[in-house]
Formats: structure tokens, sequence, C-alpha cells
């Protein structure tokens, strides 16, 4: 699920990206100078911002398998010529209906 959501990040794949976030108005997404409040705020946001810039970077990035439904994602990302180092965290749950 992370590495589908990166590729869909670095495509810029609105469907995909939206797909993947809960669909729910307690769902978060905080970016570096930004921060959204729900599945319509972070949809909308990224329909004005359909893909980070080209050429990003992972490295250190850590899984953490809680049980057979949830995880947290952890990784650190820069671009080059960037001289910025962001941090991205993720949790993911397994929902009965995916």
């Amino acid at each position: 699920a992370f590495a589908r959501y990166e590729q869909a990040l670095v495509d810029g794949d609105l469907a995909v990206l939206t797909e993947l976030f809960w669909d729910d108005a307690r769902c978060r997404r905080f970016g570096v100078a930004d921060r959204q409040q729900g599945a319509a705020e972070i949809a909308a946001w990224r329909r004005a911002h359909p893909s980070v810039p080209a050429g990003r970077r992972l490295r250190d990035t850590q899984v953490l398998v809680i049980g057979d439904g949830a995880a947290v994602v952890t990784t650190l990302f820069d671009h080059p010529g960037g001289g910025t180092e962001g941090r991205q965290s993720q949790t993911w749950c397994r929902f009965p209906q995916g």
C-alpha cells in the first residue's frame, strides 16, 4: 500500500491518492506548510497539488506492522538540489470494506 501510494504521489494519480485516504471527517493530512482535516479537504488539496516535485528520493523507510490490519510507515525524503529533508509518516489500517 505504501509503494502504491508513493507511485500515485509521484505520478499525480488523483484517483489512487483519494482512494488510499480514509474517507472520514477525522482523517488528517499534515504537509510541510499546510494541513487538512477530513477527506473532502484532503481531496480538494490534492486536486490543487496533484504531485510532488520531480526526483523525489526516499530513504530510511521503516514499516512497523501491527497485527493483520495495521501498519505505521515513516520515511525521509528529499529532492535533487532541494537542500531540505522532509519527514513523512503514515498510519495504514485495513477496514472491513478495504
